[in-house]
């Protein structure tokens, strides 16, 4: 077994943790986007997207949590999660380094972690699953 499969149910649970921390923008929209962007946007509207934006977020953290628990959902769990993330990453980097100066490069770096330990366990995950049955294994009839 490799250490990425021997790991990953840790690995989702604390990347579970840290993505849930993005509840936060459900509840200070504002603050959230301060914090992370070092910008906010105004109005009832922004208020809106910025909390679903953050309750999206907050219950894909929630989802890892639970396929870290639950091995039969962990695939789909990290490709919707790897998924998510990556789309951040790219929207984030399609700004130049306009937003690398503030809290949003940390999440930029953690998520591509995240996003590389999830593509690691999918790819050894497979491979493993695709591993024939040896020869002494097999029942003669």
């Amino acid at each position: 077994m490799t250490w990425i499969v021997a790991n990953i149910r840790w690995i989702m649970i604390l990347s579970g943790v840290l993505t849930s921390t993005m509840f936060y923008a459900a509840i200070a929209p504002e603050a959230a986007l301060q914090s992370t962007f070092g910008e906010t946007l105004t109005g009832p509207l922004a208020r809106i997207v910025v909390r679903n934006w953050g309750a999206l977020i907050g219950l894909i953290g929630l989802m890892m949590i639970y396929g870290a628990l639950n091995p039969a959902v962990r695939p789909l769990v990290l490709i919707v999660a790897g998924a998510s993330k990556a789309i951040f990453v790219a929207l984030v980097l399609s700004h130049g380094g306009r937003y690398l100066a503030s809290q949003a490069a940390v999440a930029i770096a953690i998520d591509a972690v995240m996003i590389a330990l999830f593509a690691w366990y999918l790819l050894t995950a497979r491979a493993a699953s695709r591993t024939p049955i040896s020869a002494s294994a097999s029942v003669a009839v």
